[in-house]
């Protein structure tokens, strides 16, 4: 699939809005794009044209490398990400293939990373929702979460807060995560999956 090299990358964090979610496993996607954001140097503003929090900048060296980025936060709660995120993608005019869904993935460990472009949507609501609405064929950075404990729900294994283990490695984690979607926008799929599919 060809696009447009300069055209924009729409990169989004999955999660729920508000404070009672903000250390939630659902909600890792947010915690990538708050630090992508910390590493461009700007903040988050409420977008004019859709339900999400945004913030434009540029990532990757001087030069031809250098890519225009809109980050992007849905303030819709999960299961209705489509909707803000189609709706950046029209304004910004994004091409489906330059979107990055940062999110929680249950079926690997912890703190693995997987890459991917286009897919299934594995039963995550916030994917689901994105399909729906724009065709499934965008990035993926999976971030493992784990399967939930025992007999535990997986609707409340994904909206409990990390363990206190799990967060004593989860900077770690999630500034690995932000390097991915990096090396992603500005070297291509395939250098990111070798580098960062562990």
């Amino acid at each position: 699939m060809t696009t447009d090299a300069s055209a924009p990358w729409l990169i989004v964090g999955l999660g729920n809005p508000g404070p009672e979610y903000a250390g939630n496993r659902h909600n890792v996607g947010f915690m990538v794009a708050d630090l992508l954001a910390e590493r461009i140097g700007g903040r988050f503003k409420r977008a004019s044209r859709a339900q999400a929090q945004v913030l434009e900048g540029r990532i990757g060296p001087p030069g031809p490398a250098n890519r225009r980025v809109v980050l992007a936060k849905p303030m819709s709660y999960m299961n209705l990400s489509g909707g803000p995120v189609n709706a950046l993608r029209d304004f910004y005019k994004v091409p489906a293939a330059h979107v990055v869904a940062v999110h929680d993935e249950l079926d690997i460990d912890y703190g693995t990373l997987r890459l991917k472009l286009g897919g299934g949507d594995n039963g995550h609501n916030g994917l689901k929702s994105m399909t729906k609405a724009m065709g499934a064929e965008y990035h993926r950075v999976r971030f493992g979460i784990g399967r939930p404990p025992g007999r535990m729900q997986v609707a409340d294994f994904v909206l409990k807060d990390f363990s206190a283990t799990e967060r004593k490695e989860l900077d770690y984690f999630v500034d690995r995560a932000a390097d991915a979607v990096e090396c992603l926008v500005i070297e291509g799929l395939e250098r990111a999956q070798s580098t960062y599919n562990t």
